[in-house]
């Protein structure tokens, strides 16, 4: 018996939860149940197997530098995505990895290396380098990996990507190719983005637009000939320029063509100032007329006259383009055989951003002189210093006026990119693919210039169908605007990280050629004189194939055919352009289907003050440091109860000492989720202590009361509501709703009313049972949010109360760990609207006869004596449930009925349709001293504030917000003596 007795006792003891909630315990216990049931891996059905399948792909963070919060709220709303379809009974695929980040990952490396060892990139052979940075991204590709584990991400692990392993370097290698052999891939010296500082070119949206302060600098061009206009001589014409420097690459002066100045002027040349070219006059629509009285900026700015530098402003390019004949015959030596582009483009900057004859300036030696060479190597905003100071010495600086304007910057550097005529690769957007048209159609989308079959095409027609959705809504316009407005895609990159460009270049017979393998001879002649270009893919283009290439496409695998294409796409606002419209683009031209129907685009996190969390501001909040002083799971609580609908999220950010001494930032915000975590523990530990032997078998339906029937109820729209806010990708709503459920119902109001069912042999089964299943129903719906806490309290429920049903009714499926049980079932029979109306009566009471006790200061445990008048129906629910209310609201002596006055001295309050009064609360002659008192203060407070406001002195010469405040203030002081008079009228 002594033997039984404490096998007993210590299985007894081993079933408590700690009486403390320690994150970190919980974190080890829940990874290695996770790790040893290989949970998160998915592998391809077998055949015959009809298993629903779900599929996310990570977002793949850069391996620059550590995640940040803006990744830890990411990766935690699709953790909950994934989590909850695979308590569906999903198989469920999240496809971990990490992303090259091209030109961000080798600036840093460039950085660190130059300080370090003061060593630039050229000093190394190009393989030497690349070295250098592969070593940066192993080291920071781990602190990622363990940061996510660290946040709870179930990702499957076994499949981790980069975007250049050899899987992925294969898929670019095949997209390339193909689009290549497809025509959609050239070569074109265009004008680009150039980044002086990454000296790369950059895509249309890797510019970021700034407002800044600048100037309108108002420069005087000498005409050859001066003209004489209405009887006035006209010496010179005068252009205005925000980029002053850029007039040394001038080959025309534009007007519009309405200007009544053109009959004059068209066909006239000018003297560029410093560099001498001789320049023409032409007409074009682009030009702005001058209206200094216009509400439009240009025109209010504008001279009439435009200075026309095709190589270094898309505009002029575009108007170059147009007169490139006309001005050719001017600017070109009339001995100059060559292409006229050379003379009309003008290249005069280096790609440093430095001022260079040795990038396309063509007619260098024709025009070099002293004030040129001397701007030689300057850089574009010191020669910007040194032309306006020559303008002005040279009496040829009319004005300056100070402007704000809109100036693109590099998203990587955050220097101000460069209009810059250079070579580059291109993918050609909106070129129809013939061999397409079978599959997608073709023409173009009505009222578009896209055509169907085009990869933009490919890209907003599934938009426009209706298969491709967004959350929230508003972002299918930045999506679909983007497409309709899109140019060929640019996808060289001037950098030596990343996947280099696979074409090569015979050095005998000039043929291009691209191949899926390295090619060691030519394609045309059999040379094998060849090599290979410099340059290396923009990053976008391999992540935009990453939804397939991480399945390991070209190869028809069987994890291809069962989880492309995927579910949703959990990202920021701020890549929709960059990387979401090119994978849906892609993996319609690649693969021929979406990579996903659903696009969730999340929040972004600001501190307390609206600014973005950046390194810069030290406003940052790092990941580890809050799961270290509040926990994961309280982490993931706050940050999905903050997610709604609206573009930002502000979380005020406060400085911490650890005990190591070192002040990291926290936000209080994450003080919720701990707290939730901690009442979830002790609720849950104070449950399992009463389900002791529960038995199963004991549990009878018909012998549930109201509060059994209610909370099941409760339990029941929770489930149903939940599970439809998690489909339509809502976060802060079911959080809202668990919390209230969890909290309100389950605890503050269920728990109490049980306690006193443990102590009673009828009652226990039943309140044991239900007690039990409520509790398993609530882990797995909060599961998904916060899985650490709940896997830990759910394997001692599982060994305290291994079957939790109720027979007739529910049942919980079993499961050895809560990662992979199944989701709560709806239970709509179980939704008892009558109960729970009743039971909103009797909770209103309840809160009343408290308010009451805490407005008279009187102790809880005090029992009063309680009645309510109130209608015949709501005094027979009060009357059954008396015992309840007693219970809850301390009070020993509780009735209803349809005709009870208020007795002698007591409280009174009114809800809905009832009187409550709380007996022998009020000492008649205490509450007149008290209120008599209150008037006293009152009345004294009004005299002071109706003489201030007959003071002629003071309302003249106050501010009329003060006196308004006056006026507020005595009339709220008016409304407090009124109610202290009636309840001194009461007394008596």
């Amino acid at each position: 018996m002594s033997n039984r007795w404490d096998f007993l006792c210590g299985y007894v003891m081993s079933e408590e939860l700690s009486k403390v909630y320690e994150p970190k315990t919980i974190e080890k216990l829940a990874d290695k149940i996770w790790l040893a049931g290989g949970y998160f891996h998915a592998e391809p059905p077998s055949d015959g197997n009809d298993k629903k399948v779900y599929t996310i792909v990570i977002p793949p963070p850069n391996v620059t530098a550590p995640l940040h919060l803006g990744h830890a709220l990411n990766n935690t709303l699709q953790d909950i995505l994934i989590r909850f379809r695979r308590m569906q009974q999903y198989t469920t695929l999240w496809m971990p990895g990490t992303d090259h980040a091209g030109i961000a990952t080798q600036t840093v490396v460039e950085k660190r290396i130059l300080s370090e060892e003061g060593k630039k990139r050229t000093d190394f052979e190009r393989e030497e380098f690349v070295g250098r940075v592969q070593t940066w991204k192993d080291e920071y590709e781990a602190q990622i990996i363990n940061q996510l584990k660290a946040m709870g991400c179930s990702c499957d692990w076994q499949r981790t990507r980069f975007t250049m392993d050899e899987v992925c370097a294969k898929a670019v290698r095949a997209a390339f190719f193909k689009l290549f052999k497809d025509g959609l891939i050239y070569r074109g010296k265009r004008l680009v983005n150039w980044d002086p500082a990454t000296q790369t070119v950059l895509a249309d949206d890797e510019v970021e637009h700034e407002t800044v302060q600048g100037h309108f600098w108002y420069m005087r061009y000498p005409l050859i000939e001066p003209v004489r206009i209405e009887g006035e001589q006209i010496e010179f014409v005068t252009v205005a320029t925000t980029r002053p420097e850029t007039m040394l690459g001038d080959t025309a002066v534009a007007m519009n063509p309405t200007d009544k100045r053109v009959e004059h002027l068209l066909g006239k040349k000018v003297r560029l100032p410093i560099v001498g070219r001789i320049i023409p006059i032409i007409a074009d629509e682009h030009v702005v007329l001058a209206d200094p009285d216009s509400d439009d900026e240009k025109a209010k700015y504008s001279t009439g006259f435009l200075k026309v530098t095709p190589a270094h402003d898309p505009d002029d390019y575009v108007i170059g383009e147009r007169h490139i004949k006309e001005i050719a015959t001017v600017v070109m030596p009339k001995d100059c055989g060559e292409d006229a582009r050379n003379y009309v483009f003008i290249n005069i900057m280096a790609p440093d951003g430095t001022i260079s004859d040795k990038y396309g300036w063509s007619d260098w030696n024709e025009i070099k002189n002293s004030d040129v060479e001397n701007l030689i190597g300057m850089d574009r905003f010191e020669a910007r210093e040194a032309i306006v100071e020559w303008f002005r010495q040279e009496k040829l600086l009319e004005d300056v006026r100070e402007y704000s304007h809109e100036v693109g910057h590099s998203y990587r550097s955050h220097v101000p990119i460069e209009p810059y005529l250079s070579d580059q690769w291109y993918i050609a957007v909106k070129k129809p693919i013939e061999h397409l048209a079978e599959k997608f159609g073709s023409g173009l989308i009505e009222g578009t210039d896209v055509p169907v079959n085009s990869l933009a095409g490919l890209a907003l027609k599934p938009l426009l169908d209706g298969r491709l959705r967004f959350t929230p809504e508003r972002y299918a316009r930045t999506y679909q605007s983007w497409l309709e407005n899109l140019r060929d895609w640019p996808i060289s990159r001037q950098l030596w990280w990343g996947h280099r460009i696979p074409i090569w270049y015979c050095q005998k017979c000039e043929q291009v050629s691209s191949g899926l393998d390295d090619l060691t001879n030519c394609e045309k002649c059999g040379s094998g004189d060849l090599i290979q270009d410099e340059d290396v893919l923009d990053t976008w283009f391999s992540s935009a194939l990453w939804p397939f290439s991480t399945m390991g496409w070209p190869d028809d695998t069987p994890e291809l055919k069962t989880f492309y294409p995927g579910d949703v796409l959990c990202t920021a606002r701020e890549i929709i352009t960059l990387w979401v419209s090119r994978m849906v683009m892609m993996g319609q031209y690649c693969v021929g289907d979406i990579p996903f129907t659903d696009v969730y685009i999340h929040a972004m996190i600001q501190d307390g003050e609206g600014r973005k969390m950046s390194k810069s501001l030290g406003n940052g909040i790092d990941p580890l440091v809050a799961i270290n002083s509040h926990g994961a799971d309280a982490m993931r609580f706050t940050l999905a109860n903050m997610t709604t609908d609206t573009q930002d999220i502000r979380m005020p950010v406060l400085q911490m000492t650890l005990p190591d001494g070192r002040v990291e930032n926290t936000s209080p915000k994450f003080d919720t989720g701990r707290n939730f975590c901690n009442k979830l523990w002790n609720a849950s530990r104070f449950a399992l202590m009463n389900l002791a032997w529960i038995d199963p078998e004991k549990f009878n339906k018909d012998k549930m009361d109201i509060t059994d029937k209610w909370i099941l109820s409760r339990l029941a729209q929770t489930i149903a509501d939940v599970t439809k806010s998690l489909e339509e990708f809502k976060y802060n709503e079911p959080m809202s709703l668990l919390y209230r459920f969890f909290w309100n119902d389950f605890c503050d109001w269920y728990l109490e009313w049980a306690k006193p069912k443990m102590q009673d042999k009828e009652q226990k089964p039943i309140a044991q049972n239900v007690l039990a299943f409520v509790l398993d129903q609530t882990l797995r719906l909060l599961h998904p949010f916060i899985p650490f806490i709940t896997e830990g309290i759910f394997q001692k429920l599982n060994e305290v109360a291994p079957v939790r049903k109720l027979n007739r009714i529910a049942e919980a499926a079993q499961a050895n760990a809560l990662v992979a049980a199944r989701w709560p079932e709806r239970l709509d029979s179980l939704i008892d609207t009558e109960a729970e109306k009743q039971i909103s009566i009797i909770q209103s009471l309840i809160r009343v006869v408290r308010d009451i006790k805490s407005q008279y200061n009187i102790p809880p445990a005090t029992t009063l004596t309680t009645s309510a008048n109130t209608s015949v129906r709501v005094a027979q629910i009060l009357n059954n449930n008396s015992e309840l209310i007693c219970q809850l609201a301390g009070v020993k002596v509780f009735m209803a009925d349809t005709n009870i006055e208020k007795p002698k001295n007591a409280a009174t309050s009114i809800v809905d349709d009832m009187q409550i009064f709380v007996h022998d609360v009020i000492d008649p002659e205490a509450e007149r001293k008290r209120l008599q008192k209150q008037k006293q203060d009152i009345e004294k407070a009004k005299k002071a504030v109706e003489a201030k406001l007959a003071n002629k002195n003071f309302i003249t010469k106050a501010k009329p917000e003060v006196v308004a405040q006056a006026k507020d203030r005595l009339a709220e002081l008016t409304e407090q003596l009124k109610t202290i008079e009636k309840h001194l009228a009461a007394l008596k």
